[in-house]
């Protein structure tokens, strides 16, 4: 027996997300057969649901990923629900078994691993990514800043007594990245005791208002991501009045999770539809979402193993 409908629709649900997130139902259910095994969580009937977090600079995210569920819809030949939300709220739903796949950054990618047994199985490459999967994070300066640029412990020992102003306390390569690199080179020992080294230690709660503070004199130094050098977190103008200090590589790029629920079998099946995505006549969907040109497969504890050593470093439990 085979449904020959095609369905879509969008409804409003909380799935115990919060208040704030919104779930698409994208639907389509072409000549799918009848699910006999109900114990199957991807069953033909039940919905294979994706968390899509939310990210700064990125409007109109539900948009463009009910576009990216009707495609990998089409391609499992399954239901699909697109649930927008913050980071932590997806990696709680994996936890609760109430989404199956998550687009997450590495600390929260480590984070569902160890909740909800989620392994990370695609990595994004961006353009202005120097690593390809991987970027930098980095050391921003004013370009007439007495301090010198270059690569070794002397050009970090120039920070002592400087106000600095990083991203978030929770930021990869705003402050976990920068913060394990002070402790490798042995100039702080942990996260706790920056103002020992610091003259004034800010956080300005996102790229753009870290980078805001030395450009208005308000601190000396910022540490942000490579990429954040550039529209839409400052302008041409503004960016040219900034120069990279110094520069530590290897930050983990964003990646998709899949829950351990979902069988081998349907991981391959969806992980092979993500990476059609990668298609020039489908790139524009991938690209949409969040920038990224196209997914690489990853192993995901070597992917994250960066993280996980700059976190360890910057005295972080997990």
């Amino acid at each position: 027996m085979k449904i020959s409908t095609t369905i879509s629709t969008i409804v409003a649900l909380s799935l115990g997300l919060g208040a704030s997130a919104v779930v698409a139902k994208v639907i389509s259910t072409n000549s799918l057969p009848v699910a006999i095994n109900s114990d199957n969580r991807l069953a033909q009937t039940n919905p294979l649901r994706i968390a899509f977090p939310t990210r700064a600079g990125k409007a109109d995210l539900q948009k463009d990923a009910n576009a990216v569920a009707a495609f990998i819809s089409q391609e499992i030949g399954r239901p699909v629900e697109a649930i927008v939300s913050d980071e932590t709220a997806a990696v709680e739903a994996l936890r609760a078994n109430k989404v199956d796949v998550a687009f997450l950054s590495s600390r929260p990618a480590i984070k569902a691993q160890q909740l909800a047994n989620a392994g990370l199985y695609l990595a994004e490459v961006r353009s202005n990514y120097s690593g390809g999967h991987t970027y930098k994070s980095i050391f921003v300066v004013p370009s007439d800043s007495p301090l010198t640029s270059g690569t070794s412990k002397s050009t970090l020992e120039q920070l002592k007594g400087k106000r600095i102003a990083f991203t978030s306390p929770t930021s990869g390569s705003g402050f976990i990245f920068p913060v394990g690199t002070l402790v490798n080179n042995g100039l702080v020992p942990n996260r706790d005791r920056l103002t020992g080294f610091f003259g004034q230690v800010a956080y300005g709660g996102d790229y753009s208002k870290a980078l805001q503070a030395v450009l208005r004199g308000q601190a000396d130094v910022a540490a942000v991501s490579e990429y954040a050098l550039a529209e839409p977190y400052i302008t041409t103008a503004e960016s040219k009045k900034l120069r990279i200090l110094y520069s530590t590589p290897g930050v983990p790029a964003h990646g998709v999770a899949i829950d351990d629920s979902v069988a081998p079998a349907d991981r391959v099946k969806l992980v092979n539809a993500m990476l059609l995505l990668n298609q020039p006549k489908n790139n524009k969907l991938l690209q949409n979402l969040y920038n990224s040109t196209k997914l690489v497969k990853v192993n995901g504890d070597s992917h994250l193993q960066p993280m996980r050593e700059s976190m360890k470093k910057a005295g972080f439990d997990s």
